[in-house]
């Protein structure tokens, strides 16, 4: 015997099942239904008989998941928290939504939170959550109490919740199952201080699921995917989880059906190879138009410190017989901005050692330049071979007030200024004044000679930078949340090296052998004359 159930319609005009309603079931419905509840695989069954999709050409079809798709589900499933990297357009949403719709209906009294990193991506999520219950027979979906496009709670408890991911998103809320979605593209400083915030809300038995493409490889995504991959305990046993109680899942472009190698062909002809390696093929390469391109960005590795004098890293020992630049940015020292310096071996073009701090002083800051280069002097025993400078920007004007009053004679070195010349006059200014036209050519240089590995970086810091320095216009700066001080001091070393080729020939035959590996024009060069 069948008993006809009346839908209803909520107030946007999607047809709903009301709660709390008497139903009688034919002997066939109630095992679909017993199907469903089954706690071991009852999203399987729910998932191949009853989710229906929204297929971008066909329309609507009942799902029929790849071997992938499944393997996803059941990581779903089976693993408390569990961390997924898929490419582009291989249904990993479709297979949240038929999961999340399950697990909201079969399981009572769960808060289900799904944090996107856009409010369209949130929107997007539920309103295929909605279509799934929406097609789903009403002997076999729950009745909801409130339905709309931000959340749906059911006649059971349960309830699905929408939002942006934010600092704060989910705090307040025991949350059953967290589902984190494209999380490798929400603002690092926002995702760090969201997954610290929600964490604790899953410490009584919650689930998380977080799936995304990969972005940086320095992001909170990529930290979590890093550590669940690491497998291994102490006693050099692999295990199904992570370091970090996270299960990893992985999918490959090509199990697709429809993709091969035609298709990879064509799709890179299409949007190019890094792309398509960022998109499909899902390595760790910056999404934005960082200055080092991101295929090089990706494959960079800083080493640690060999030394480290206060807050000075030294990563190679000193040679006698190199020349050594040094650059500093200042900072007011207030905890702002940092102050920064970067050191330079000629004619290796190979980074010796930094500093970087935001609580010091500008008098300071001139001490510790003058510690770095007294080090280098006394260590090589040639402290004709040091060539310093400071930016003379704004703050910078109080670095060389206090360079005055310090003595340049007291810092072992020559202090390298650039020459500035207005119409016919050439006129001097201690320092180098950093200008729009000066850093984007300073900026082409660091790009030409990292790219052509004839500058070498052993920082992991300034390689974080890196990895954020993106363009801004027609120049390029820090991804909000980031800094740039180290580059910008390696920037100023640059600089000092574009004058000294002018006097040195062992900077001129190396420097200008390294701007003429790329296309780009450089300005003409500057000389000085000896009667300065």
């Amino acid at each position: 015997m069948l008993l006809n159930i009346s839908m209803s319609k909520s107030l946007d005009g999607v047809l709903t099942k009301k709660a709390n309603q008497k139903e009688t079931y034919t002997e066939a419905q109630i095992q679909d239904l017993l199907a469903c509840m089954n706690p071991n695989d009852g999203y399987l069954h729910f998932a191949k008989h009853f989710a229906h999709i929204q297929h971008p050409v066909k329309g609507k079809l009942l799902f029929d998941p790849y071997e992938y798709q499944l393997r996803l589900l059941h990581s779903y499933h089976s693993y408390r928290f569990n961390i997924n990297m898929m490419p582009r357009q291989t249904g990993k949403t479709t297979c949240a939504a038929i999961y999340l719709c399950w697990y909201a209906m079969f399981n009572p009294d769960q808060t289900i939170l799904i944090a996107a990193h856009k409010y369209t991506g949130a929107q997007e999520i539920m309103a295929r959550i909605r279509y799934v219950y929406e097609l789903c027979p009403d002997y076999i979906r729950a009745g909801v109490t409130s339905y709309n496009k931000g959340s749906i709670e059911f006649e059971n408890g349960s309830r699905i919740i929408s939002q942006t991911t934010t600092g704060t998103t989910g705090r307040g809320l025991s949350i059953s199952l967290l589902y984190c979605d494209e999380f490798a593209f929400v603002q690092p400083n926002i995702a760090e201080e969201f997954w610290t915030s929600i964490s604790p809300t899953l410490a009584t038995g919650g689930k998380a699921i977080i799936t995304s493409t990969p972005n940086s490889d320095e992001d909170t995504f990529a930290t979590i995917w890093k550590q669940a991959e690491q497998k291994f305990d102490e006693h050099g046993n692999e295990q199904e989880i992570g370091i970090n109680g996270f299960h990893s899942f992985r999918a490959h472009w090509s199990e697709h059906p429809d993709r091969d190698e035609e298709w990879k062909k064509n799709e890179i002809g299409r949007i190019g190879e890094e792309m398509f390696r960022r998109e499909y093929g899902c390595e760790f390469l910056i999404f934005d138009e960082t200055l080092i391109h991101s295929i090089k960005l990706a494959v960079m590795e800083g080493v640690n410190p060999i030394m480290n004098m206060g807050q000075v890293r030294w990563y190679k020992k000193l040679d006698s017989r190199k020349s050594y630049v040094v650059g500093l940015d200042p900072s007011m020292g207030t905890g702002g901005d940092y102050a920064a310096i970067q050191v330079i071996e000629l004619p290796t073009y190979e980074q010796v050692a930094e500093w970087q701090h935001n609580t010091t002083a500008i008098p300071g800051q001139i001490r510790v330049l003058r510690d770095i280069c007294t080090y280098i002097a006394e260590e090589t025993k040639n402290p004709g071979a040091i060539y310093w400078s400071v930016e003379n920007n704004g703050i910078g004007e109080a670095a060389l007030l206090v360079v005055a009053d310090f003595g340049e004679e007291n810092i072992p070195g020559l202090f390298i200024s650039e020459p500035i010349r207005k119409g016919h006059v050439r006129k001097f200014r201690k320092g180098f004044n950093t200008t729009h036209s000066s850093k984007v050519t300073t900026c082409a240089r660091l790009k030409t000679m990292i790219e052509n590995d004839k500058l070498i970086v052993r920082s992991k810091p300034l390689i974080s930078e890196l990895k954020a320095f993106i363009a801004a216009g027609s120049s390029f700066q820090a991804k909000p949340g980031h800094a740039d001080d180290l580059i910008s001091a390696l920037l100023l070393t640059l600089r000092i090296m574009n004058v000294m080729k002018d006097w040195d020939p062992n900077v001129y035959n190396t420097f200008s052998q390294i701007e003429h590996t790329d296309d780009y024009e450089m300005p003409m060069p500057i000389f000085i004359s000896t009667n300065y």
